[in-house]
Order: structure tokens, then sequence, then C-alpha cells
């Protein structure tokens, strides 16, 4: 009990003195500087009368005159001029090459080989006999069927001559006649038998490499040769189905072959698939090749350029110069007023093709107009000034290969002179 009186008097006194020795620094201290003067009365005098805000506003005097001469200084921004280049509409894409007309050499019936006519790689024309198998058989039978077939002329000749004097009946000729009908029948036969035995070059083409030799025998169907027209070349490719609207036949597409570097080839459209393929959504498509030098082979892997249109004089700008606005297109178009200061212009725009880094203007520009690039964002309405910091040349691009793209410049291979295989027509006979 007595400790805590003590330490409730201990408290006290130190509560006591704390509050004395602060009511003691607080009160003022006379000195030197503070005795009446009266040099220094007319500038205590204003001190007192002076408003306690007056730094403040001096400050933002200063601050205000920053932000209104930041206001009329001219933002600076990079611009482009609008470029005139030349323009191709195209799609890229894989096909692999094809022999316009292509087949191997099945015999239609089992024989042994007595024959072989050709060598592998060579040129052959069409009706050229290929291959002739053992027709000894067949030979026999031929000449059977023609002794039959004389027998037959000679009885209804002669029966023809008998009726006429009334020796025999009608019937007889009849008969007779029915008779020379069946020879002739089997030496048609017998002809057709020893045709199959020998094997003729469809069309003209290339044989490829043999795979049997004289004396083998095969059953129907063996493989024997293959035979390539490769003078025109075809060449497979699919599309995406947005493009379907775009093909026609007679279209020109340009090919690029990995297997030769530094080549292109000039193609035409022959056909394009009616069927758009529900897996992937493309549709086929087939162009023809010039292939009179033989460069190309069936197999090889092609990359296809399909060329919809060229524009000559189309009117670029960088693509981020644009400024979307509402499904709507803007550039800031850049012109110079009476004092050679550039004023900024927002101008709707139609676009038309676009490539990396470049997008055509159909309707709003005209070719030597200067389009902000770059800080549209400091720009908040018309007829802001700026500070252009960076001006493109605008020198043209001038494309060969694809739309505003340095491709390298490679000319198409040359072709011999004379009619283009590609544009001959031929029966799927072959005739």
């Amino acid at each position: 009990m007595t400790s805590k009186v003590i330490y409730t008097i201990v408290a006290a006194t130190g509560i006591t003195i704390a509050s004395g020795a602060a009511w003691w620094y607080q009160q003022p201290r006379a000195s030197a500087d503070d005795r009446p003067d009266a040099s220094r009365e007319p500038t205590l005098q204003a001190s007192r009368n002076a408003s306690p805000l007056a730094p403040l506003a001096g400050a933002n005097k200063l601050a205000a005159g920053f932000t209104n001469s930041a206001k009329t200084a001219a933002p600076p921004v990079e611009a482009s001029p609008v470029e005139i280049v030349r323009l191709i509409d195209d799609v890229r894409s894989v096909g692999s090459l094809r022999s316009r007309r292509g087949v191997v050499l099945r015999p239609e019936v089992s024989g042994r080989i007595t024959q072989l006519n050709f060598t592998d790689g060579q040129r052959v024309r069409k009706g050229q006999v290929l291959v002739q198998f053992d027709d000894q058989l067949p030979q026999a039978q031929i000449q059977q069927s023609q002794a039959e077939l004389s027998i037959a002329l000679a009885n209804q000749k002669r029966n023809q001559e008998l009726v006429a004097q009334n020796f025999i009946s009608q019937r007889s000729v009849d008969e007779s006649a029915a008779n020379l009908q069946v020879a002739q029948a089997k030496l048609a036969l017998s002809k057709a038998t020893a045709a199959r035995l020998k094997i003729l070059a469809p069309f003209d083409g290339i044989t490829g490499i043999r795979q049997v030799n004289v004396g083998d025998y095969l059953k129907d169907g063996s493989d024997i040769v293959n035979i390539e027209d490769i003078d025109a070349m075809y060449v497979d490719f699919r599309l995406p189905e947005r493009y379907q609207s775009k093909l026609k036949v007679g279209q020109q597409t340009e090919l690029e072959i990995d297997a030769l570097p530094g080549s292109r080839y000039a193609a035409q459209i022959q056909a394009i698939d009616p069927l758009i393929d529900a897996n992937g959504r493309s549709i086929g498509v087939r162009a023809c090749v010039d292939n009179r030098a033989l460069q190309l082979r069936p197999g090889m892997f092609a990359r296809v350029n399909t060329v919809f249109g060229v524009r000559d004089q189309a009117l670029v700008i960088p693509e981020e110069a644009m400024v979307p606005q509402g499904g709507r297109q803007f550039v800031i178009k850049l012109q110079r007023n009476e004092t050679g200061q550039w004023i900024s212009h927002r101008v709707e725009v139609k676009t038309g093709l676009r490539s990396p880094g470049k997008v055509e203007i159909l309707e709003g520009l005209q070719a030597g107009d200067t389009v902000v690039r770059t800080g549209q964002q400091r720009l908040q309405q018309d007829g802001a000034a700026v500070t252009v910091v960076n001006l493109d040349s605008g020198a043209p691009a001038v494309s060969a290969a694809s739309v505003v793209s340095a491709g390298p410049a490679v000319a198409p291979t040359a072709t011999p002179s004379g009619v283009n295989p590609c544009r001959t027509q031929f029966r799927l006979s072959g005739a």
C-alpha cells in the first residue's frame, strides 16, 4: 500500500515539472534585437501587416508561368510522307509438282517378256511398242481363225449362188451367213488376245527406271515401268477459303523451288476444285508451268505465290500512323501555316492492302502529304502546332515479289520458244 502512494506522488511531481518546463520554454526571451529601434520599426510593421500566404502565392504564380509556357510549346512528333509504291496483291502457299500425264505400265494378262524396246530414261512416242510378251499361242490362234474365216466366206458365196438357182433353201444361206459372223468374231478375239501381249506407250513422255528384264514371267497387274510427260508440270496447292472469290482460271502464279535456289517459274492456274475441304476450310488449286527445259521433276516441293492484282501507283504510309477510333480509321495530317509552323489535322482515310509495317491508303490522302508516325497521343485537338523531330525521306519502295517487301531481284527462268504446252488442249484419251 505504501509503495502505491509513493508511485503516485512521484508521477504527479514529474508531470508538474514537465508542464513547468514546457511553459518556460514557450515564453519569449528579451534580447538586443527586441529593444525598440526607430530604424527597425517600419520593417517590423510591414512584416506584421504582410499576409502569411504570400510565399504560397508567389509559388503559384511561378508554376502558372511554367504551365502556360508548356501549353504554348509545340509538342514533338515523328512524321513520314505518303509514298508511291508498286503493290502486288498476292498470297503465298506451298505445293507439290506432278507430271501433266503420268502412268505406270502394267500387263493385262500373264506372260513371259521376250522384248524390251526401250532404255531407262528414254523419250518415247505415243504408240511405240515398249514391251513384247511371248505371243506364239495367240498367233497360232489367229492363223486358225483366219482359216476358218476363209472357209466361212467360201461357203457363204457358194450358198448365195445355189439359192439363186433354187438348188438349196434360204435357210442354208442364213446358216452360212451366221457361220461367217462367228468366224469373223473368232479372228477378232484372237487378234485382241495377241494385242494384249504388246504394251504400247499411251502418250509422248520419258520412261522411268524399269523393274523387269527380258525373260521375266509377269502376272497381270505387275509393275513394269513408269512414263511421265513433263514438258508441262502441274503444281497442286491449297489456299484458305476466303480467297475463293479472287481465284480465277488463267491467273498467274510464281513458283520458287527449294531444290533450285535462285530460280523462279511462271505458272498459270488451270483448274479450281469446286469442293472446299471441310477439315481445313481450304480450296484446292492446280496451276501449270512450262517445263520444256526439263529442269523440274515430279514430286518437287514448291513455294507458290498467287498474284491477284498489281497496283503500280499505290499510296502507302507506315502502319503505326493509323489511329483507329470507333470502327473508323484516321491519320493526323501535317500542313505548314503562313509562318512555316507544322499544324496537325485529323483526317479519316480508307485503307486497302496491308503488309508488314505498311498500309495502303485508298481515300483521304494524296502523294506528298505528311502524316504523324509517332506522338499522336500528344495532339488532343485539330489545329495544334507541332515540332517535327524526325521526317523520313520517303524514298519509293518498289517490290517485284510481294506487297512492299524487298525480295531477291531474280527474274523468272527463261523457257524455250514455241507454243507453251500449258495452253495445249488434249483429250483424256490422249488422242
